[in-house]
């Protein structure tokens, strides 16, 4: 059965995020005064999967291996019918 995830990585709180900090300087430079920001990315993978826990799992092993460093960064997955 076909799922699809929805995968969004960023850094751990407490990392530097040198994107981010460059980002934010450049809105409050144009006047936005920003406070925070934080640079993320997102991943939507379609995949087979035995059932929804299945796809959990496998999600969970694609972002151990390859999408995230789990060192620095952190993920959250959605599974999609």
């Amino acid at each position: 059965m076909n799922f699809t995830a929805s995968i969004t990585v960023g850094l751990k709180d407490g990392m530097l995020d040198p994107e981010a900090n460059t980002i934010l300087k450049a809105l409050n430079n144009q006047g936005f005064h920003a406070e925070t920001l934080k640079a993320e990315r997102k991943f939507t993978v379609t995949f087979l999967a035995l059932n929804k826990d299945d796809a959990h799992a496998q999600a969970v092993s694609m972002c151990e291996q390859l999408l995230a460093n789990p060192v620095i960064q952190r993920y959250e997955i959605e599974v999609l019918g």
